[in-house]
């Protein structure tokens, strides 16, 4: 019988850990990410994870989807979250209609991932979503 090997492996870049202190920083620093015409192209969920200090450790792209939405697995977020040992997060996808508005399935799946996280002590500190500018679900407390 053979067996496969699981191998996990995180190789953080030895550089300035820029720090988030609001949803306009969390913003500057993922907008680059997304080019113009991808904006308004296809949906993408990135997730920002950082440490005790709020220190980006790094994103991921975590789902590509098309102009009309995206699916993101729940586990896979927390997966990413655990192999880095993130104390948070921050989920961030654009709307290619350029409205930043959060559908009902924005905010169920920011529920469901921040419940998920809440067992394993990582915080979701916010859900940015860009188009015209961009929506924090935390500034506008609906997480």
């Amino acid at each position: 019988m053979k067996l496969a090997e699981i191998q996990v492996s995180y190789h953080p870049k030895i550089c300035d850990k820029p720090q988030i202190k609001s949803s306009q920083v969390a913003y500057e620093l993922i907008k680059p990410l997304y080019n113009e015409y991808i904006l308004q192209y296809k949906e993408i969920l990135r997730v920002l994870y950082y440490n005790t200090s709020n220190r980006v450790l790094g994103y991921h792209i975590h789902s590509i989807g098309s102009d009309t939405g995206t699916v993101v697995s729940v586990k896979q977020v927390i997966g990413i979250a655990l192999k880095v040992t993130s104390c948070g997060l921050i989920l961030v996808h654009n709307h290619p209609s350029g409205n930043t508005k959060p559908s009902e399935q924005d905010i169920e799946l920011t529920k469901r991932i921040k419940e998920a996280d809440g067992i394993f002590e990582i915080q979701v500190l916010d859900h940015l979503i860009i188009g015209d500018g961009y929506y924090s679900m935390a500034d506008n407390w609906v997480i």
